[in-house]
C-alpha cells in the first residue's frame, strides 16, 4: 500500500502566498487582482438586502421588543411585511449574482484566492446581526441549551416543557422533539444561554459568533486541504466561503453544522499532515457537535495505515485500534464535561420525520405515488418507506466501495471521505440545503472542472430557496418553485457562458482551472469556439 508522500504542512493563517496565488493559463495575461470591488460592493448591499428584509419576513421573534410594538412595527404585518419579504428576495438576487460573477472570474482568472476570501467574508459580516433566516432552528439550539442548564435530559425532553420566551419561539415540529446533537454542541449552547438568558436576540447574535468558529477553522484549513488534494484554493473558498448556502444558511441561519464541517476539515488536514492523533481527536470533537462527522472517521483510518510499517493486515489493524482508542478517549471526555448521556444517539432518528422531495429517494417515493395516484387513492407513506430503502442500501455500497478503494491512504482516502459524506447528503433522509456543505469542505479541495462549478451553481440556488425566508416549506409552492428553478438554470449557464442575457459585448477568454498552489506551470490546451472545451489541468 504505497503512498505518495507529502510534505507535512502544518495548519495555520493562510498565508500571502497561499491566498494571492493564482497561476494564469493564458500567455500574456497579467496577474490576477486581490479584489474585484463591484461584486464585493454588490453582493455586501445583497447581504443587508437581506439583513433589512428578515427584521420583517425572517424567522423572527413570536414577541419582539424591538420592532413588536415600536414605529416600525408596521414591517412585520401586512404589507409592510410583503415589502420587508420583495426586499429580502432582492438581496439573495443580488448576492447570488454576485457568487456567480465571483465564479467567472475565478475561471477567467481574474481574482486571486485573498479577493475571494475577503469577499465572502464581506457577504457574510451584515449577516453576523441578522435575525434567523430561512430556519428557526437556533431557537431549538438554545431552547435545548436551556433544558441542559436547568438540569433537564435534552435527549428526553424537547423545548416545548420549557414555557418561557424561548420555548414560544421554537418552531412547532421541535416543540417535542429530542436534540438530535452531541455532547459538545449541548454543552455550547448551555453555555450561551447561561449568559444570554431570555434575551432572545442577544442569543441568536451569541449562538452565531460561537458557530462562527467553525467558518474560522474552515479558513485555515482550505490551504493546506488544497495543498494535499491537488485543487485551486479560489475555487474552495468559492465553495465554502462565499457561497450563498454559507452566507444565509449556515451563517443567517444559523446552523451548527458550521461548527462540525470546521472542525472536520481542520481534522482531516491535521491528519493528512501526520499528526494523526490530534486530527482523529478534532473529527470526533466534530462528531460531538453532529453525528455527521463520524462519515470521515473510517477514511482517516486509512490514511494512518499507509504510514505504518508491516503487513497491510497488520498495518490497517494497528491503525484501527489506536484510531478507536482515540475516539473512546475524546468521546468518554466530551460526554461527561457536557454531564449528558448517550441519549442522543436514539435521538438521531427525529430528522427522520422531515418528509420532503429535496431528499432524492423521498422525491422519486412521491413522485411515483403521484404517478400511482392517477389510478386511485394511494397512501404516500409505503412509497417513501420503500424508495429510502433504496436509498440507504445505495448508500451502504457507495460507502462501501469508496472506502475500500480508499485503502492506499493519502490523499485519495480524503477526497472519497468527501465523496461519501455528498452521498449521504443526498441519499440518506433528510436532505436540507445546507447538507450538501458537509462534503464540499473535503472535496471541494480537489480539482474541478468548469461544468462542476456550473453544476453546483444551479443546484445551489436551485435549494437555496426551498424554504420561505420564515422556514416554513416553500418547494411545495408550484409558482415559487417554477422563479427558482430559471433563476437556478440561468445561473448554471452563466458560469459555462459568460453574459447569457447578452448584456455585455466582449467576453473573456475560456481557461482551464489548474492548482492555485502548484509551482508546476499548468499545460495550456486550446479550446474551440463558440464553446469552452472542458479540460481539466491539475499541474
Amino acid at each position: 500500500m504505497a503512498e505518495t508522500q507529502l510534505t507535512p504542512v502544518v495548519p495555520s493563517a493562510p498565508s500571502a502566498a497561499d491566498l494571492a496565488t493564482d497561476e494564469l493559463s493564458t500567455s500574456g495575461a497579467t496577474r490576477a487582482s486581490d479584489l474585484n470591488v463591484r461584486t464585493l460592493v454588490q453582493g455586501v448591499v445583497g447581504s443587508v438586502a437581506i439583513l433589512v428584509g428578515s427584521l420583517g419576513a425572517g424567522g423572527d421573534l413570536i414577541h419582539d421588543p424591538v420592532l413588536g410594538n415600536g414605529p416600525f412595527s408596521w414591517i412585520r404585518y401586512g404589507h409592510g411585511q410583503q415589502l420587508a419579504q420583495a426586499v429580502l428576495y432582492i438581496g439573495v438576487g443580488l448576492l447570488v449574482w454576485a457568487w456567480v460573477r465571483l465564479g467567472r472570474d475565478i475561471m477567467a482568472r481574474r481574482i486571486a484566492a485573498r479577493g475571494v476570501l475577503l469577499t465572502g467574508l464581506a457577504w457574510i459580516v451584515p449577516m453576523i446581526i441578522s435575525p434567523p433566516t430561512f430556519t428557526r432552528d437556533v431557537f431549538s439550539y438554545l431552547g435545548q441549551g436551556e433544558l441542559s442548564l436547568r438540569g433537564l435530559d435534552p435527549y428526553s425532553l424537547g423545548p416545548g416543557v420549557l414555557g418561557d420566551a424561548i420555548a414560544t419561539n421554537v418552531h412547532p415540529f421541535w416543540q417535542t422533539t429530542p436534540a438530535p446533537y452531541g455532547p459538545v454542541f449541548i454543552l455550547l449552547a448551555k453555555g450561551v444561554v447561561a449568559i444570554t438568558g431570555e434575551h432572545l436576540i442577544v442569543g441568536v447574535i451569541a449562538m452565531r459568533l460561537v458557530l462562527l468558529v467553525g467558518l474560522a477553522l474552515l479558513v485555515l484549513a482550505l490551504p493546506g486541504l488544497v495543498r494535499h488534494l491537488g485543487g485551486r484554493l479560489s475555487v474552495a473558498l468559492w465553495l465554502m466561503v462565499a457561497n450563498p448556502m454559507t452566507v444565509i444558511h449556515l451563517v443567517g441561519g444559523p446552523h451548527n453544522d458550521l461548527l462540525m464541517v470546521g472542525l472536520m476539515a481542520m481534522g482531516v488536514l491535521l491528519v493528512l499532515n501526520r499528526r494523526h492523533v490530534a486530527g482523529i481527536a478534532l473529527v470526533t470533537i466534530a462528531m460531538a457537535i453532529k453525528a455527521t462527522a463520524v462519515v470521515a472517521l473510517p477514511f482517516l483510518v486509512w490514511i494512518w495505515a499507509g504510514r505504518l510499517e508491516g503487513t497491510p493486515q497488520r498495518r490497517f489493524v494497528r491503525a484501527a485500534a489506536a484510531s478507536i482508542g482515540v475516539f473512546a478517549v475524546v468521546f468518554l471526555a466530551c460526554t461527561a464535561a457536557a454531564r449528558v448521556n448517550l441519549g442522543w444517539i436514539g435521538a438521531l432518528g427525529a430528522p427522520m420525520m422531515i418528509v420532503n422531495w429535496v431528499n432524492l429517494p423521498t422525491g422519486a417515493g412521491q413522485l411515483a405515488h403521484t404517478v400511482v395516484s392517477w389510478f386511485g387513492e394511494e397512501s404516500e407513506q409505503p412509497f417513501d418507506q420503500m424508495f429510502r430503502f433504496i436509498g440507504i442500501v445505495a448508500l451502504v455500497i457507495i460507502v462501501g466501495v469508496q472506502w475500500w478503494k480508499s485503502r492506499a491512504g493519502g490523499a485519495e482516502a480524503a477526497k472519497r471521505a468527501g465523496i461519501v459524506l455528498l452521498a449521504v447528503a443526498i441519499l440518506a433522509p433528510p436532505t436540507l440545503p445546507w447538507y450538501l456543505t458537509w462534503g464540499l469542505a473535503l472535496f471541494g479541495a480537489t480539482p474541478w472542472r468548469r461544468s462542476w462549478m456550473a453544476f453546483t451553481a444551479g443546484l445551489v440556488v436551485l435549494i437555496l430557496l426551498v424554504y420561505y425566508p420564515t422556514g416554513e416549506e416553500a418547494m411545495y409552492s408550484l409558482g415559487h418553485m417554477i422563479v427558482v428553478a430559471l433563476a437556478a438554470i440561468l445561473a448554471g449557464v452563466s458560469m459555462l457562458k459568460v453574459d447569457p442575457l447578452g448584456l455585455r459585448a466582449a467576453r473573456p477568454a475560456p481557461v482551464t482551472l489548474s492548482g492555485d498552489v502548484h509551482s508546476v506551470p499548468p499545460l495550456v490546451v486550446p479550446e474551440p469556439e463558440p464553446e469552452p472545451a472542458q479540460h481539466q489541468v491539475t499541474g
